[in-house]
């Protein structure tokens, strides 16, 4: 069986499903998190990658099947932005350390926009690089602390670190330039 046919059946039933799934993952993972438009976002999003590439199994339901896929992908989506928001409202609560109390607004402002520039380059990183460079150096744990915690090696540990330290560096240096600013 070629990819086209079955391809062609999951697309037909994104198009004619597509309200009913919007309403599917509107009333279930994202309902205590979010409104209708991130189900909308959602299911644009399956619809954008089953037309990019099927998936390499035909699936024997596909209405089941697209319901499962964005079930999933609400979920995660929401989880992300949990923990991006879990990591704004961190640095919303850091001492001010690097700018005290007498500085000018505007410098706050934009000392807190690159602690949130940062908060979301540590949020890319893969999950295991993500770990171990936050228990570091946001925790403060030990190397060896935190090898025995993950069940990992300390030249492990070292290489998630060097990793997650260059790049949330290029990052973040990207980002800054993106937007006109300064190291």
């Amino acid at each position: 069986m070629s990819s086209v046919p079955f391809h062609s059946i999951l697309v037909a039933a994104l198009v004619r499903h597509y309200e009913e799934l919007v309403a599917h993952v509107w009333r279930g993972p994202v309902a205590r998190w979010s409104d209708r438009s991130m189900a909308r976002e959602v299911v644009h999003e399956v619809c954008t990658e089953l037309i990019a590439g099927p998936p390499s199994q035909p699936p024997r339901i596909p209405l089941a099947f697209l319901r499962t896929v964005c079930t999933r992908r609400a979920i995660d989506r929401c989880r992300q932005e949990d923990r991006h928001a879990q990591w704004v409202q961190c640095v919303e609560t850091l001492p001010e350390i690097a700018a005290p109390a007498s500085a000018e607004p505007a410098a706050l402002l934009w000392q807190r926009q690159r602690l949130a520039l940062l908060a979301d380059s540590i949020q890319a990183l893969p999950p295991r690089c993500r770990d171990v460079f936050v228990m570091h150096r946001l925790h403060g744990v030990a190397q060896q602390d935190i090898a025995c915690h993950l069940g990992i090696s300390v030249k492990t540990v070292e290489k998630h670190l060097r990793l997650g330290t260059d790049s949330c560096r290029a990052s973040m240096a990207q980002q800054l330039d993106a937007l006109g600013w300064t190291i």
